[in-house]
C-alpha cells in the first residue's frame, strides 16, 4: 500500500495540546470520507495516546509530543504518537486493562483497552528513559476512495 499523505506535527506536552493535537488528526483523515462514528473512535484513541504520552510519558514535566499520520492509498490511517519521556519498563503490563502506572493521579488504566477496542492494530515500542512510540492504525470502511491527489 502506498502512502497517499501525511503530516507530521509536534507540540509540547501540556494538557491543553491534547485537544489541538486530535482536531488536526481529525481535520487530516476527514479527506478520507470517514463515518461519523469512525471519526469519532479514531479521536478517542488518538487522545488516549496523546494524554498517555503527557501524563505518564514525561511525569509533571516539560517535553515534545510528535504525531505523523499517514493516508494510505487503501484507506488506511497510520498514526504514530510519539514521545522522549521516561519510557514504559513493561510494555506488556501497561497493555492489561485497569493497570496503571499513576494510581495516586486516579487513572483508570484503560487507555490502551480503550486504544484497541477503536483501532484495527495498536503497537507499543518503548526503551526505559528514551521514550514510547504508540502506532494506531484503522482502515476507513466507509469510504470509497475519497482522497484525491
Amino acid at each position: 500500500m502506498a502512502v497517499k499523505n501525511e503530516i507530521h506535527f509536534s507540540f509540547p506536552s501540556e494538557s491543553c495540546n491534547e485537544r489541538i493535537a486530535r482536531m488536526c488528526v481529525t481535520a487530516f483523515i476527514s479527506s478520507l470520507n470517514p463515518s461519523v462514528s469512525e471519526l469519532a473512535e479514531i479521536k478517542t484513541a488518538v487522545s488516549e495516546a496523546v494524554t498517555n504520552c503527557i501524563v505518564h510519558g514525561y511525569r509533571n514535566r516539560s517535553g515534545k509530543v510528535e504525531i505523523l499520520v499517514r493516508a494510505s492509498d487503501d484507506n488506511t490511517v497510520t498514526i504514530k504518537i510519539s514521545d522522549r519521556g521516561c519510557g514504559i519498563p513493561d510494555v506488556k503490563k501497561a497493555m492489561e486493562p485497569l493497570y496503571t502506572s499513576a494510581p495516586e493521579e486516579e487513572r483508570a488504566g484503560l487507555g490502551f483497552a480503550v486504544m484497541e477496542s477503536f483501532m484495527d492494530k495498536v503497537t507499543v515500542k518503548s526503551v526505559v528513559g528514551k521514550g514510547t512510540v504508540i502506532t494506531l492504525q484503522r482502515k476507513i470502511l466507509s469510504s470509497v476512495g475519497a482522497l484525491h491527489n
